[in-house]
């Protein structure tokens, strides 16, 4: 069982014994949750995505209670939103607390442990990432650590569930005892204790560096960290591009239309006689045809291998390592490296993104990151409908639109940080270790991210294809093409059918793609295609999410500025290009 809400709710667990799993972020706190309680949450290497609380139940052998995963955190003074849902949470009150620290940042991660000290819930420590602290020739005296901060520590390595049952017995054991609360430190005789505490239990022998070790400091270098980089991503489209066309053309296109296709057109022909309801069914735009084709077998591949790739990116802890590389770059349109994280989800997502932007540390930079996603970021979908659309056609067309969606970011950056009034603060990013993803958590977070796009894209995809239908085969296309005639075929160059794409990106942005495929287009007819539906409206969540996380007003804001921009930037690429081909 599981549960989400915000931290201004109080949390009600049915009289079952209540720990609450705290600690900084990227201590491996969510892999624990995950290990214990066998309930997924989106566990990630860098600060700031788990932002409201998550309930998992807990049993061990006939006692049950229920385990809280509480943001991370570095402190309990409520500066940010993480913080205040974690202060909220801690003065509700639990029978325990389970205080996860980094075996290989022991000094940094006892500041919280104090803090926690002052409450009078019982604590039991939890030294997780043992083996990365070994590894770099770490070693932490548990006994003596124990006494110094009187209260059970437990050695774990989370990711290979070494300890995790100890914890989890030690928890359920001091589960509601009495405990004085310790008197409260000012900063500079709290510091002094953690770092003699830190002197008398932790060794450290200089080794050798790993090549891990050796690769954690290229990659957060300019030099070799940038061409890393640049070969991770172009590994990384490789694997979505490559990957998604082999197995689009290879499986799903023919099981699509030489078994599936056939079979409903041929079970409907029996049942259904001719007209406008076989139609819709069965004809160019017949539900049953391209409610499959579409989704299923242009889409879905390239969304699935895009969350394998990034997830793997994101559990293994490099994500962080592009926000380092990225700084000085970013720094330039007003954000700071870090924002890197919620840009790079936006390519999965943009309802995720945004919400990722709660852990920005002004409001200046948190607008400008969820502006920046929703005007020229297309998201795992779309950039599926993208690849299906121009991959077969131009490779060159497809990094030609991605170089304008680039460019495009930059020029909004830029004007967008000169109109909104404040300021960026200096990057402050944690920088976890790297490490080999967790198998089982990397399969769980994979389900979910796979189960919520199949709930929030193919429902609103499947409503448009069936408005696709209606459209094409009532008449109402051919009304609504004369209506926009200046527009689409004027301006933009297309043909009067492109009209369902703009009529359908208002549900969401890949369907103004979609139907492009069904058109007998030249190269630039795609590009422009390709344009207008980048800096299309955005999707119906994204402009909830934007009103909920901003206002109705900035979500209104965002979406004119991004039609008007879809048909200007198309509308000259077509001009420009029409231009090029009379003079060659």
């Amino acid at each position: 069982m599981s549960c989400h809400g915000s931290g201004n709710q109080s949390v009600a667990v049915d009289n079952k014994i209540k720990i609450l799993l705290m600690g900084n972020p990227n201590v491996g706190k969510s892999v624990i949750f995950s290990k214990l309680t066998g309930v997924h949450v989106e566990s990630s290497n860098y600060t700031g995505t788990t932002v409201d609380y998550t309930l998992g139940e807990i049993n061990f052998k006939d006692r049950e209670g229920v385990m809280i995963d509480v943001p991370g955190t570095y402190s309990l003074e409520a500066s940010s939103e993480a913080e205040e849902v974690a202060v909220a949470l801690l003065e509700e009150g639990a029978d325990a607390v389970i205080c996860v620290l980094d075996a290989t940042h022991l000094d940094r991660n006892l500041d919280l442990a104090f803090k926690l000290k002052e409450h009078s819930i019982p604590i039991i420590y939890c030294l997780n990432l043992m083996d990365v602290a070994e590894r770099q020739g770490i070693t932490i005296d548990t006994e003596k650590l124990s006494k110094e901060l009187d209260g059970p520590v437990i050695s774990t390595v989370a990711i290979k569930n070494i300890g995790l049952q100890d914890l989890l017995k030690k928890s359920i054991e001091l589960a509601g005892t009495a405990r004085t609360p310790e008197p409260e430190l000012d900063d500079k005789d709290r510091w002094n204790k953690i770092n003699k505490i830190v002197d008398k239990v932790q060794s450290k022998v200089e080794k050798e560096p790993t090549f891990i070790e050796k690769l954690e400091n290229w990659t957060i270098q300019p030099w070799p960290g940038i061409p890393i980089a640049f070969l991770v991503l172009i590994i990384s489209l490789g694997v979505v591009v490559g990957g998604g066309k082999g197995l689009r053309s290879l499986v799903l296109l023919p099981l699509v239309k030489k078994v599936i296709v056939p079979l409903f057109t041929t079970i409907v022909s029996m049942i259904v006689p001719a007209g406008l309801l076989r139609n819709l069914l069965v004809g160019e735009f017949g539900i049953l045809i391209i409610g499959i084709e579409w989704p299923f077998a242009l889409i879905l591949p390239y969304v699935l291998l895009f969350y394998i790739v990034f997830s793997f990116l994101e559990d293994s802890g490099y994500l962080p390592r592009l926000g380092v590389l990225a700084d000085g770059l970013l720094k330039r349109i007003g954000i700071q490296g870090g924002n890197i994280i919620p840009i790079m989800m936006g390519y999965g997502c943009a309802v995720p993104a945004i919400l990722g932007t709660r852990a920005a540390t002004t409001y200046k930079e948190r607008l400008m990151v969820a502006a920046l996603v929703s005007f020229a970021i297309p998201c795992a979908s779309q950039s599926g409908a993208f690849i299906a659309l121009l991959g077969d056609r131009s490779i060159a067309a497809l990094v030609l639109m991605y170089l304008i969606s680039f460019l495009v970011i930059v020029m909004v950056g830029i004007v967008m940080n000169r109109v909104i009034p404040g300021k960026s603060q200096p990057m402050l990013l944690e920088i976890p270790n790297l490490l080999m993803p967790d198998k089982s958590a990397f399969k769980k977070k994979l389900k979910i991210r796979m189960k919520h796009f199949l709930l929030e894209a193919e429902v609103p995809m499947m409503l448009g294809i069936l408005l696709a239908a209606i459209v094409a085969e009532t008449g109402i296309l051919d009304k609504f093409s004369i209506w926009l005639g200046p527009l689409v075929e004027g301006w933009l160059g297309l043909p009067k059918e492109a009209s369902l794409s703009l009529l359908l990106g208002i549900i969401r942005r890949e369907l103004a793609v979609l139907p492009l495929l069904e058109l007998n287009l030249n190269t630039l007819q795609l590009l422009v295609g390709s344009v207008v539906a980048l800096f299309y409206l955005p999707c119906l969540s994204v402009f909830a999410v934007l009103a909920k996380e901003f206002s109705l007003k900035t979500a209104i804001a965002i979406g004119i500025a991004t039609t008007v921009s879809a048909f200007v930037f198309a509308g000259l690429i077509n001009q420009i290009g029409r231009l090029i081909l009379a003079i060659v």
